[in-house]
């Protein structure tokens, strides 16, 4: 069941929100194209959930222009607005059972026929046999569902969603977050999700704009931003990030080759966030699960064309489908290793000497002026 509409591009044009002294939101131009899951991500305070009620017009810019499609729609009451917004207290009417409040607001407009519809919307959210029951005998994640057929049954352009999973269990959450993103695909509209939850933003989205202090650090696919962060916020906010400060020595054809703790690396060029100068100074990243550790004794065994650092293993921790590893090294202090447990080598235990060794290509360059723990407590906070 398919709702595409022509000209759904939801389109913020230097829109800013300040309240007194405080700006929430910087002047951002935003597209958010038609049909696409997006996702505003960032920790408490990074202005995501401003910038989602001034698209619903629950807020007005300070400056700029909200456009959905060709219409600007920056002065329109939110009523007159074609979106509909789910939010983390899904607002079911506790009187009215589950069909009752699919259909309220078509019920509201005076439509008398609703009930292939609200059917219709009930095996889109597969809720069929919860028809008749009340909000509190649903479960969390049932609820859910009903409120987002209830927005979805008015066929809005856009369906804005603040945080609409903060409030059921890390299990259920998970569920929902592939629920959400079938039913996305299903229907076609533009989704607006905001979260603070990383994990949520990379597995439903097809764009994630990472927000910090009321501006958008880096705007793209999720594979993207993780693979190639542009600030070191980026790099810390999605997952863990080894960063390196290193001293450029040459710029050596389509790669940069950096030295730190007495280690050579190379970064490839098209990775690196600055354009890096012969005795600049670059952040070296790379994520934890790219890395392999062999115990120095093998060190003659690793490939030629590796990067490569040596250290000592000051912890591990057994987690699972992998075990981590803190190593110790004249290059990074506290350097995190991912290793996935399929054969585990009984002489990788704290003390042990070892070679840190990845692939070049999975290296990334940084601006080595930026704050190095940028994004690291912003994470604990959200985690």
């Amino acid at each position: 069941m398919t709702q595409k509409t022509a000209g759904g591009d939801v389109r913020l044009s230097g829109i800013s929100k300040t309240y007194g002294s405080f700006t929430a939101v910087h002047p951002l131009d935003l597209t958010i194209p038609q049909g696409s899951f997006f996702a505003l991500l960032g920790a408490s305070g990074c202005g995501k959930t401003t910038t989602l009620r001034m698209i619903a017009g629950l807020e007005d810019p300070t400056t700029g222009t909200v456009f959905l499609g060709d219409k600007d729609v920056t002065d329109l009451q939110p009523y007159k607005r074609p979106v509909n917004t789910v939010f983390q207290s899904y607002a079911l009417f506790p009187h009215l059972d589950v069909a009752e409040n699919i259909a309220f607001g078509l019920r509201r407009r005076g439509i008398k026929s609703y009930k292939k519809q609200v059917d219709d919307m009930l095996d889109l959210v597969q809720l069929g046999a919860f028809a008749g029951r009340k909000p509190h005998q649903l479960s969390g994640g049932q609820q859910q569902r009903v409120a987002v057929a209830r927005a979805l049954i008015n066929h809005p352009q856009v369906l804005l969603l603040d945080e609409p999973l903060g409030a059921l269990d890390l299990k259920l959450r998970r569920q929902m977050q592939l629920e959400l993103k079938r039913i996305q695909t299903e229907v076609g509209i533009t989704f607006v999700h905001v979260t603070h939850d990383q994990e949520e933003a990379m597995t439903m989205a097809d764009q994630v704009a990472v927000m910090n202090g009321g501006r958008v650090e880096q705007l793209g696919a999720p594979a993207d931003l993780y693979e190639n962060p542009k600030t070191t916020f980026v790099a810390n906010f999605l997952g863990t990030s080894n960063l390196i400060e290193a001293e450029v020595v040459e710029t050596a054809g389509e790669d940069t080759v950096v030295t730190c703790g007495g280690s050579k690396l190379r970064v490839p060029g098209e990775r690196c966030a600055s354009q890096p100068r012969a005795g600049g100074k670059l952040l070296v990243g790379v994520r934890p699960e790219k890395v392999s550790v062999a115990h120095a004794d093998d060190a003659g065994t690793i490939a030629d064309g590796r990067n490569r650092i040596t250290g000592r293993i000051v912890a591990s921790s057994f987690i699972g489908v992998s075990t981590q590893y803190i190593v110790d090294s004249p290059a990074c202090s506290d350097f995190e290793v991912y290793v996935q447990n399929i054969e585990r080598d009984a002489r990788l235990t704290p003390g042990a000497e070892v070679v840190l060794h990845w692939n070049p290509a999975h290296t990334f360059g940084l601006d080595a002026d930026q704050d190095i723990d940028a994004g690291v407590e912003t994470v604990e906070e959200s985690a």
